[in-house]
């Protein structure tokens, strides 16, 4: 077959627009700290962590050394029946950071498989301790829960799950806290949505607890543009599922790592669920990597329940893979070292006060933050809802800043090494584009 001239054909992009970029490609040639070198050698201001993922900024030195050292070392090592000692010293790590009781860590590679795994081992522990009956899986709209189908099955965005449908039956959702009467420009938690939690009773007493397996949701919805929970609505979820013996999801592949506070959003908000999901920061997004912390009991349930043998029938070519392994346990250390949560917790005030600045802005509607993260929401144009927010996510970047676009809502993560200097670039050129978009 001939190699066809056109560079760009032979990738098909994930999540893009294709034949819009390859019109007009913006691509990324290299990164260090808070910004990217595009390919025509302007710099980028990375609003965006990448994908909400490089918390402690672009190659570091000590994430890069650490993998390069380990593929000169061990390149791979096989998972199953097998192991390799820095997986297990990750695991360790892990667990020790964890919220109290979350100390049993499965090893995946990317979010979307995380949130599978997790599904398989809340399905797998009701089996295990005799509800076998408990089959349902509760999600939540608007939900994010990766691409995988499971993930979609749970997931509650629209596009996500329309072309392809889903293979998991027994599946229900509840409803998102999005309310722009209620909630519009609000700094911080919402006060009005807590009473939402309580559709939960309604679909327990609609399909019986006994249904009933898990209830995944992501205590700060991020994807779907910066849901931020209302005060006492998690509190809820976890008395009610606990009520009923459902286990409790917490999807943080995007608040793990010092997003919106603490290591793990469950320790900032002071709610602990049964399972957390992670990914993302957790290796600094330098090698693809997910995992799964899973309480006590529930691990227990699965493996010291069962029969003799492998006892949870699931697992990766890559789960804890060695490359992987030294870049997480390499991103903690750096965490660790230089005070990079605490660091971002002090700007909390900072850069709330600076994103909602924006407030009377032409055409923002809402503006939303938690942590390190914000949302500028904006009104539909009337040639299509989406065709603002692109129109600014291009603008942006064409002007020296990486934001990410969710429909008409544009969406900030800077990395967690930030200054007030890069909160006033950030805010600044937002503030001065969206007066020239349509």
């Amino acid at each position: 077959m001939k190699l066809e001239n056109d560079p760009l054909a032979a990738f098909w992009m994930p999540f893009t627009a294709n034949r819009a970029f390859k019109t007009t490609p913006r691509q990324l040639a290299s990164a260090k700290d808070m910004h990217y070198t595009s390919d025509d050698g302007r710099q980028i201001l990375d609003g965006t962590a990448g994908l909400w993922a490089v918390n402690a900024g672009h190659c570091r030195a000590p994430i890069v050394e650490a993998i390069q050292k380990c593929a000169a070392e061990l390149d791979y090592a096989p998972p199953f029946q097998l192991g390799h000692p820095l997986a297990f010293e990750l695991a360790s790590r892990l667990a020790t950071i964890m919220p109290e009781g979350l100390d049993r860590i499965f090893f995946t590679n990317s979010g979307s498989e995380s949130v599978d795994t997790a599904l398989k081992i809340a399905l797998a522990y009701q089996r295990a301790i005799g509800q076998g009956t408990r089959t349902r899986l509760i999600g939540r709209e608007r939900g994010y829960n990766g691409v995988g189908f499971g993930g979609i099955s749970v997931g509650g965005i629209v596009n996500n799950r329309r072309q392809f449908g889903t293979l998991l039956t027994g599946v229900d959702h509840l409803p998102h806290t999005h309310n722009l009467e209620h909630n519009a420009f609000t700094m911080g938690r919402p006060e009005w949505g807590a009473h939402l939690a309580d559709n939960l009773e309604a679909i327990v007493a609609l399909h019986g607890a006994e249904t009933i397996a898990a209830v995944i949701v992501e205590p700060m919805a991020g994807s779907t543009g910066v849901l931020v929970p209302p005060i006492g609505y998690l509190e809820k979820l976890r008395e009610i599922t606990r009520k009923h013996g459902i286990v409790l999801i917490f999807d943080e592949v995007i608040t793990a790592f010092g997003r919106v506070g603490g290591t793990t959003a469950s320790e900032t908000l002071g709610v602990t669920p049964d399972i957390i999901t992670m990914a993302k920061g957790l290796t600094n997004a330098a090698v693809p990597m997910g995992a799964v912390a899973v309480s006590r009991h529930i691990h227990d349930g699965v493996v010291e329940g069962g029969p003799d043998g492998i006892e949870l029938f699931h697992g990766y070519t890559y789960s804890g893979h060695p490359l992987a392994a030294a870049a997480a346990l390499a991103t903690l250390d750096l965490y660790k070292s230089e005070g990079i949560f605490e660091h971002a917790s002090s700007l909390h005030g900072y850069w709330q006060d600076a994103v909602h600045s924006l407030k009377g802005k032409r055409h923002i509607i809402d503006i939303r933050n938690m942590g390190i993260v914000a949302a500028i929401e904006l009104a539909p144009h009337a040639g299509g809802v989406g065709k603002r927010g692109m129109q600014l996510f291009h603008k942006c970047f064409d002007n020296g800043l990486l934001v990410r676009a969710t429909g008409d809502i544009i969406a900030l993560s800077p990395p967690l090494i930030l200054e007030k200097a890069h909160i006033d670039e950030i805010v600044g050129r937002i503030g001065e584009l969206i007066e020239t978009v349509d």
